[in-house]
């Protein structure tokens, strides 16, 4: 997509910790330190992302380093001074604060530090589900009715049907998200909008649930050049009977269950040329709604009718090489360090465009 530049960059690979890690995290040249919540379900010998992206850049000739935040003053000082030439940005949170997210992209905006992935104003959008999903609606994107609630508020509400999903409006990774996440009667729906509060302090995002296959669009570019890579599809089917066939927390991420082990992410198959393209066309319109750039995913729902919902938006996307994003750019023709090195030069030409057009108004 881009024209490769052949400058060599010294890169920060910056990623969080928090909880029990955070007493202990510094700034490290050789192996990163760990985060607790994406990697649980990880043996001992796979690596971490991070690990593989610095792995990358290293083929690529750049010269990458860890950079690690772990909620103090003292570590946005240290990112302020890390001298990188770009950061790629792993963070999902700052001090365990999801929230917080948003905020980093933006104190590197403050810092004029260039930086891979969504902005502040993308991470918002896509974070806030039920802004994301009123975005998709905008745009004329079809996603499933919903409705949102915080103690005893009513924010948004479609004349929504069972049966229903709820979730926490702003949690990421399938948290909180399992087999009783979908409901089919009021006596549920109000169990789980409670549990939901009590266990996250969060608005409870009810969802009508859309029987279906999960359909993953993977993104690079930004703007309008854009290219969705290869469709991948995470096969419920195997769950057992009477299963939510729901991407739930333990399908992703708990390797010892029978959700994780019976289910598994493949390209997509069995597919005709028009719902290929209504997929792709539907997650590009998704991309661009909530201001994606250089890469994300897009998580839909294909329905018996062959409707296609956008589920929600993934800015900056899980990287590890054995999972959806990287699978796709592999079938695209990609190798892993070709992936990496593409986001790298999407973020480049961003910032070279910017330097361009102030040098312009100069």
């Amino acid at each position: 997509m881009t024209a490769m530049n052949t400058k060599k960059l010294k890169i920060a690979i910056l990623y969080d910790v928090w909880e029990d890690e955070v007493a202990t995290a510094e700034v490290v040249e050789e192996k990163p330190l760990t985060r607790a919540r994406k990697t649980k379900g990880k043996t001992r010998k796979e690596k971490e992302d991070r690990e593989e992206i610095f792995e990358a850049l290293e083929k690529l000739d750049h010269h990458p380093f860890y950079q690690v935040l772990d909620g103090s003053t003292k570590c946005l000082r240290s990112l302020e001074d890390c001298g990188a030439d770009l950061v790629f940005n792993l963070t999902e949170s700052f001090a365990g604060d999801d929230t917080k997210e948003m905020n980093i992209a933006a104190y590197m905006d403050l810092l004029q530090l260039p930086y891979t992935g969504a902005g502040p104003h993308a991470h918002f959008l896509a974070q806030d589900k039920g802004t994301a999903k009123k975005m998709f609606a905008f745009h004329g994107i079809r996603t499933p009715y919903f409705a949102t609630s915080y103690r005893g508020k009513i924010d948004h509400a479609h004349d929504i049907a069972f049966p229903l999903i709820v979730k926490p409006i702003w949690e990421d990774g399938s948290i909180g998200i399992n087999a009783d996440a979908v409901v089919h009667s009021i006596k549920e729906l109000m169990e789980r909008i409670e549990y939901i509060q009590d266990e996250f302090d969060s608005p409870a995002l009810i969802e009508e649930y859309i029987e279906g296959r999960e359909i993953y669009a993977a993104i690079l570019g930004s703007y309008e050049n854009t290219e969705t890579l290869p469709l991948v599809e995470l096969d419920l089917s195997r769950l057992p009977k009477g299963t939510p066939k729901i991407a739930s927390y333990d399908v992703k991420f708990e390797k010892d269950t029978q959700a994780h082990k019976l289910t598994k992410s493949n390209l997509a198959e069995n597919l005709d040329e028009d719902t290929i393209e209504r997929l792709t066309d539907t997650a590009l319109g998704a991309y661009r709604a909530v201001k994606l750039r250089d890469y994300g995913r897009i998580d839909m729902r294909l329905s018996e009718k062959g409707e296609v919902y956008v589920i929600e938006a993934n800015p900056n996307p899980w990287l590890s090489s054995k999972h959806e994003f990287a699978m796709a750019g592999k079938a695209s023709g990609r190798s892993y360090t070709q992936l990496i090195g593409e986001i790298i030069e999407l973020a480049m030409a961003r910032y070279d465009m910017k330097s361009r057009a102030e040098a312009t108004l100069a």
